[in-house]
C-alpha cells in the first residue's frame, strides 16, 4: 500500500487537542508538511516512516503528552500499525527564528560548504535539496559559485534562461524550477564555455541580485551551494542573509579534513557564529556495481566521522563513492531522485537528518544574526 502525506494530515483530522476542543489540524497544530519515507522501498510489501511536527502553545503544556500519543495512536489506526511515527513538538511561546527580512518567506538558510573543492560539495548540495523537495518541502537552491557554476547541468536545465515576473510593482527574475527545487545560478547568464573574468565586486554584486532580485517565494528550505574555501562571497552570504546553520562536506582524507576545520572554524568565528549542522562524510567508501556488499576504504576510513566527534557536531551522513553518482550528475539526474538505489535511499536520509537538526537548532538556540565585519 502506497502512504502519502494527506492520508497522515487526514488521520491526524480527527485528533482532537483539549486544549481548544478542535482537531489538530483545525487547531493549526501542524508545523509542518509530514514526512513519509519508505524504510524498504525495493521489496514487496512497503514499511513506512512518518515524521510530523506538532506546534503546541508553551513547553509546559498539560495535553501534551496526552495529544502526541493520540496522533500516533490515530495514524496507526488509520494508515496502519507497522508504520514507524516519529513526532516531534515545537512550542509557540519559542517561535522558530526568523531574522531575515531580505527573504521573509523563507524559513531556513543553509549554506552548504567545504574548505576545499573537489570533495562532492555541489553534488551533496543538489541530491540534498531534491531529497527536501521529494520529502514534501518547498525548496531553492542558489547555486552561489559564481565562477565555477555547476547546478544547470547537474538538474540538466543548462539551456533554460530565466525570465522576469513582475510583482509588487518590481522586476523580478522567476528562478527555474526542475524536480520540485526552484533554482537560480549564474550559470543561466554567462556563456557556459567561457570564463568568468569578474573582480570581487562584480562577483559579490551578481550574487546579491540572485538573492534580492528573485521572486524566491514561500520556502521551507532555501539551500545555498557555496565555493569551495573562505571567500569574499562567503562574506557576502554572512553580510546579506541571516543564516540558520551551516553544513560542511568533506571525504575523509586528512589533506579535506584539514580544511573542513577551517571552514567550521570559519562560521564559528565569533564574529559569525552560525551554528554547524553538522558534517557530511563524502566518497566515505568505494562499492563497485558489479559488487555491491563490498566497500574499499580508498580515501581513508571515518575521517569526517571522527571529526564530528572532535567538534561535537553531528555526522549527517557518510555518502559512498559509486559510478553512478558521477553519471547521473553528468547526465543531470541527481541520485536523489530514485529512490531504489543505495545513494538515493542515502540521500533520504541526509534530508531526513537535516530536518531534525534544524528542528533542535530552532527550538533550542534564537536566530543568527547578520555578520557586521570592519575592514
Amino acid at each position: 500500500m502506497e502512504l502519502y502525506p494527506k492520508m497522515i494530515v487526514d488521520a491526524l483530522a480527527t485528533v482532537t487537542y483539549a486544549g481548544t476542543k478542535k482537531n489538530l489540524i483545525e487547531s493549526e497544530m501542524l508545523a509542518d508538511q509530514p514526512t513519509v519515507v519508505p524504510l524498504n522501498p525495493s521489496e514487496e510489501g512497503k514499511k513506512w516512516k512518518v515524521g510530523i511536527v506538532l506546534l503546541f502553545p508553551r513547553d509546559t503544556d498539560p495535553f501534551l503528552k496526552s495529544t502526541v500519543k493520540a496522533a500516533e495512536a490515530a495514524i496507526h489506526y488509520h494508515c496502519g500499525k507497522d508504520i514507524e511515527v516519529e513526532i516531534q513538538t515545537e512550542f509557540k511561546s519559542a517561535p522558530r527564528p526568523t531574522d531575515d527580512k531580505l527573504l521573509p518567506q523563507v524559513k531556513n538558510i543553509i549554506a552548504v560548504s567545504s574548505g576545499k573543492g573537489g570533495v562532492g560539495k555541489s553534488t551533496v548540495s543538489a541530491n540534498l535539496a531534491i531529497a527536501l523537495a521529494r520529502l514534501g518541502y518547498k525548496v531553492g537552491l542558489l547555486d552561489t559559485d559564481i565562477f565555477g557554476p555547476s547546478m544547470p547541468k547537474m538538474f540538466n536545465v543548462e539551456d533554460a534562461r530565466p525570465y522576469a515576473v513582475e510583482k509588487d510593482g518590481r522586476q523580478l527574475i522567476a528562478p527555474i524550477e526542475q524536480y520540485g527545487v526552484k533554482l537560480l545560478s549564474i550559470g543561466f547568464f554567462v556563456n557556459k564555455d567561457t570564463a568568468t573574468l569578474w573582480r570581487g565586486g562584480m562577483a559579490t554584486s551578481a550574487l546579491k541580485q540572485l538573492l534580492a532580485d528573485a521572486d524566491w517565494g514561500e520556502l521551507d528550505y532555501f539551500i545555498l551551494d557555496t565555493p569551495p574555501g573562505t571567500s569574499d562571497i562567503h562574506l557576502t552570504l554572512l553580510q546579506t542573509l541571516a543564516i540558520t546553520g551551516a553544513i560542511i562536506v568533506s571525504t575523509p582524507q586528512n589533506v579535506a579534513l584539514a580544511d573542513a576545520r577551517k571552514g567550521i572554524d570559519m562560521y564559528q568565528n565569533e564574529k559569525v557564529n552560525v551554528p554547524i549542522l553538522g558534517l557530511v562524510e563524502n566518497m566515505a567508501w568505494f562499492t563497485p556495481a558489479e559488487l555491491p556488499a563490498n566497500k574499499y576504504y580508498i580515501f581513508g576510513k571515518d575521517g569526517a566521522k571522527n571529526l564530528a566527534a572532535e567538534v561535537g557536531v553531528p555526522l549527517l551522513a557518510q555518502i559512498p563513492l559509486v559510478q553512478s553518482i558521477c553519471e547521473n550528475g553528468d547526465k543531470g539526474t541527481p541520485a536523489a531522485l530514485d529512490s531504489d538505489s543505495i545513494t538515493g535511499l542515502k540521500f533520504i536520509d541526509l534530508a531526513q537528518a537535516v530536518v531534525t537538526v534544524v528542528n533542535r537548532r530552532n527550538k533550542e538556540q534564537g536566530a543568527t544574526q547578520r555578520v557586521t565585519v570592519n575592514g
